[in-house]
């Protein structure tokens, strides 16, 4: 039976919910690298910045000092309507898997858009609503940050235009209507309709597009229609205070417990829900307080971490955005179409960057047929049917707590349920059929990539 004095779900009060976002970058001793100025390579200023994002944003963004920044009462107000989200113990899933190991997961996807896409899209779509704006553009991979952004800015009547990329427009058609339900347009990537992706469409023809051809398009969007700024779904420092809510949320719910988590695994695609989950953690790490041991899982297919290069880059195929310092795979590398569409970014928050290079953080990579064994173990144990970017964190932690039944240790496991599966039933059905394969970039591959790299001194 379950220990009594741990139930199944921990839920916060809502008088313990966080009241600050946490800035880890505040107690990072080696700073993230700045993004630089395409044109100059001079480190971005609040002034270059400003064309593109919301004028908050950008200080957030600029922001490597401050470590506790006020959540807006408005923002904290709709929280409220799906926050807390509950930390779930899977005793389940550690019953069958006959380990000593205790699991728990924070499980986001109890909202509409289906994920934790929606802690950031309803900041973003605030600070647009304050300045004044008409409507925002984004970029979208599996369609979880669309949605949740088309939501956010239904509550505060902001246009949202997003671009999907096109692999995961054919294959999640449901995802994308509830988008246009919620009132955004949504347009296929790489599309006709801006210069940078017909461009792209030319060089590339008949491709299945990519987060970094979405981006590109986008903050095209942004930048010549008046009155419109892009917003971004994850990689961004800004993204990763926002989803900073995560972590603070689930380290109050152990505390009260007095569980102390020995392993904290997450799915990493740009990082935004890893850099969330585990950025309290990371603090008391970085101040001497506490150890932990984390664990990015992304995949083989998309190997930025375990097989990219540390290098400044552009965030974008087209080549319009800021250079980002991070571990990339070149922005003109365009994965295959896996069924992990919020992980197919070609490079990686140049927080998480800083804190792996630092070897303060681990990465494995994994293949999807396996990544939907995982999936499809937990959703008959645990009773979730888990999204395919959250499935690669499930399928680590598994392979943990084997370990722990191996050389029978007690540890903690913790990892992140970043969203549900529900409007991913095109990969289930090709995994329940037997037809989904794996596909591993050839060093060759790679070196395509990386020879696009900027020369930066």
């Amino acid at each position: 039976m379950p220990n009594k004095e741990i139930p199944y779900k921990i839920y916060l009060e809502e008088s313990e919910l966080p009241k600050q976002w946490y800035n880890v970058r505040a107690d990072m001793k080696n700073k993230p690298a700045p993004l630089l100025n395409p044109a100059t390579l001079k480190p971005m200023t609040f002034e270059d910045l400003r064309p593109v994002f919301c004028d908050e944003l950008v200080r957030q963004e600029l922001d490597d000092t401050t470590a506790y920044f006020d959540i807006p009462e408005e923002i904290q107000n709709f929280y409220k309507m799906y926050r807390p989200s509950p930390l779930v113990r899977a005793y389940c899933l550690e019953k069958q898997l006959d380990t000593p190991a205790k699991i728990y997961y924070k499980f986001e996807g109890n909202n509409t858009s289906g994920s934790h896409k929606l802690n950031s899209a309803i900041a973003q779509a605030y600070y647009a609503k304050k300045q004044g704006l008409k409507g925002v553009t984004t970029e979208t991979g599996a369609g979880q940050w669309g949605t949740a952004l088309s939501m956010a800015c239904s509550y505060f009547g902001l246009d949202c235009n997003v671009y999907m990329v096109k692999c995961s427009y054919e294959q999640k058609p449901f995802r994308r209507e509830v988008m246009r339900t919620y009132g955004a347009t949504v347009t296929p990537s790489p599309s006709n309709t801006t210069n940078v992706g017909r461009k792209i469409l030319e060089e590339f023809p008949g491709t299945s597009g990519s987060l970094g051809c979405a981006i590109s398009e986008a903050v095209e969007a942004a930048t010549t229609k008046e009155g419109y700024r892009y917003v971004l779904g994850s990689v961004l420092s800004q993204v990763m205070l926002h989803q900073s809510i995560i972590g603070l949320e689930t380290k109050t719910a152990l505390d009260k417990y007095d569980v102390h988590p020995d392993i904290i695994i997450g799915c990493a695609g740009g990082g935004s829900n890893l850099g969330g989950l585990i950025s309290p953690f990371m603090g008391e790490k970085l101040r001497g307080e506490n150890d932990y041991r984390f664990i990015a899982v992304e995949p083989a297919s998309c190997p930025s971490f375990t097989r990219g290069k540390y290098a400044y880059d552009f965030c974008d195929t087209g080549m319009v955005c800021p250079l980002a310092k991070m571990y990339t795979l070149g922005s003109g590398f365009i994965p295959s179409a896996s069924h992990a569409g919020g992980l197919r970014y070609h490079g990686m928050s140049s927080i998480l960057s800083q804190l792996y290079d630092d070897k303060l953080m681990e990465a494995v990579s994994v293949e999807q047929t396996a990544v939907f064994e995982a999936a499809v173990q937990f959703a008959r144990i645990e009773g979730i049917l888990p999204a395919p970017e959250s499935s690669h964190a499930i399928r680590v932690a598994i392979d943990e707590a084997l370990k722990c039944k191996e050389t029978g240790e007690e540890k903690t496991i913790l990892f992140g349920l970043t969203g549900t599966g529900y409007f991913d039933l095109t990969a289930y059905q090709r995994y329940n059929d037997g037809t989904m394969t794996d596909y591993i970039p050839t060093d060759e591959d790679l070196e395509k990539g990386f020879a696009g790299l900027p020369k930066v001194e």
